[in-house]
């Protein structure tokens, strides 16, 4: 498959350490696109961002395009169909859309990270014959109110199924990024736990984990060091100010 993102194969030359990598839009000092093998995808992925994720400099959904072979990448608010947002044809009833919505992690039946729900939100009785029947996933990268517009904003996303995911581990984000809740995670974290797990291939959420790792490490070697609290003042109560009591 072509690159999403209509790039040329040629190799850029190296970038000041404040430039924008042509690829990934992030400044060099951060970027990891030179290190990126992308790895063949049975199941397809499309990423739709929410315009007003565009600027979050810590933002995986490019990152994650560029892992794999066969993936798109848009930005915007709706499509008329599935096939206008792939560029190509394609049936929504055999693409599932990655929404949790209001479901919570009681809500998963025992022993399942991955569950397929039906229109009403409830755990399909056969899950492994309906994640069989899966050829694409959609993904919806923005914060939790944009995803839930995106979701809204395209109808034809009711058409295919709904995968809701609950990860046994918290996001490689840390403190970099706040959540409203602890099973969030980023694009790329879902995405490669979804794929993975559709394509039963560890090795491809091991590949984009790695590459989410160093982004990160990156990031967090540009940050300024923060100056550390005087652990002698730790725990001291302040002193009282003000007229003696009267005994």
């Amino acid at each position: 498959m072509t690159d999403p993102f209509d790039t040329d194969d040629i190799a850029p030359e190296p970038a000041a350490p404040d430039a924008e990598c042509t690829r990934c839009l992030k400044p060099a000092s951060i970027c990891v696109c030179d290190e990126v093998v992308p790895i063949e995808n049975r199941i397809g992925l499309l990423i739709l961002q929410h315009p007003q994720e565009q600027a979050k400099e810590l933002g995986t959904a490019r990152l994650t395009a560029l892992h794999l072979t066969d993936a798109v990448f848009k930005i915007g608010l709706s499509w008329p169909s599935l096939a206008a947002a792939l560029g190509r044809p394609a049936d929504p009833k055999r693409w599932a859309v990655l929404y949790l919505g209001s479901m919570r992690p009681q809500d998963f039946p025992p022993g399942r990270e991955l569950v397929v729900l039906d229109k009403k939100g409830a755990a399909l009785p056969d899950q492994e014959a309906a994640l069989a029947e899966v050829e694409g996933v959609v993904v919806l990268d923005g914060t939790w109110s944009q995803a839930k517009t995106l979701w809204w904003r395209n109808p034809w996303m009711l058409k295919g199924r709904r995968i809701a995911l609950k990860p046994q581990r918290p996001s490689l984000y840390g403190k970099l990024r706040r959540e409203p809740r602890r099973e969030a995670l980023s694009t790329l974290e879902s995405a490669a736990f979804l794929l993975s797990r559709l394509e039963r291939r560890p090795e491809i959420e091991t590949a984009l984990l790695a590459s989410f790792a160093r982004m990160l490490d990156r990031y967090r070697a540009t940050q300024p060091a923060r100056p550390r609290p005087d652990r002698r003042q730790a725990g001291r109560r302040p002193q009282r100010r003000g007229p003696p009591r009267m005994r």
